[in-house]
């Protein structure tokens, strides 16, 4: 699909995350593309899916537009979201619509700067479109200015420097969208209906949920955690 066409899919609606790691009960590429169904049967718009055999399952059970992310832990970078090369090359090999990074100020593995790594990738893949993964308005400001198609909210609360700060963050969200000019998705810490509204009353292009949808023992825990030992 084209850029605008795979943004014109996204426009105002929900994209779910199916992901699921090696040490949670869903782990399977099997069960992820029927989760994705799934998803698609409820209404979302897109997927966010992580690893280059999820997406492909993924794509093949589903005709949404599919983010593609690929987690793999450095020693030498707290970075974790699509950090080298080698992950992008993988991802591109199995043609997301979209291919999402960390894009905050952190080093990336060996050392390099997101204003180096980027320009190289974007050489190397001219026609995909990427979506930066910030933390603050300066990493959404920063991916704007490098050329990234879309920003998303994915890593507030989820740094160092942002641990602890309540998401959805709105006020984070209200000074990108009106001050940037670059797409954004609103993603992390939607639980509610009520937060997914209050996040469709800013300027986005449209919004994640993935454990409130896509990780049961995550929701069992919740559940669970609610109520008050007797």
């Amino acid at each position: 699909m084209q850029k605008e066409e795979v943004l014109k899919k996204l426009k105002g609606g929900v994209i779910v995350s199916c992901q699921a790691l090696p040490s949670e009960p869903l782990y399977s590429s099997f069960i992820m593309g029927r989760m994705a169904r799934a998803a698609k049967e409820g209404g979302a718009v897109g997927i966010r899916a992580n690893t280059p055999q999820d997406i492909e399952e993924i794509k093949r059970i589903v005709n949404l537009p599919v983010i593609g992310l690929y987690k793999v832990d450095y020693a030498d970078s707290e970075i974790y979201i699509t950090p080298t090369m080698k992950e992008i090359d993988a991802l591109a090999g199995v043609s997301p619509d979209i291919i999402a990074m960390d894009a905050t100020d952190r080093s990336r593995p060996q050392g390099l700067t997101l204003e180096k790594f980027f320009p190289r990738v974007k050489e190397k893949y001219p026609d995909m479109l990427f979506m930066a993964d910030c933390s603050c308005f300066e990493d959404a400001e920063r991916a704007q200015k490098l050329g990234f198609d879309i920003a998303g909210t994915t890593m507030r609360g989820y740094t160092k420097a942002t641990q602890g700060i309540q998401i959805p963050d709105y006020d984070m969200l209200h000074k990108i969208t009106t001050e940037l000019s670059i797409p954004v998705i609103a993603e992390g810490g939607i639980w509610e209906p009520e937060q997914l509204k209050r996040v469709f009353t800013e300027n986005i292009l449209a919004a994640v949920i993935g454990t409130a949808i896509t990780r049961p023992r995550e929701i069992t825990r919740r559940f669970v955690s609610s109520v008050e030992k007797k």
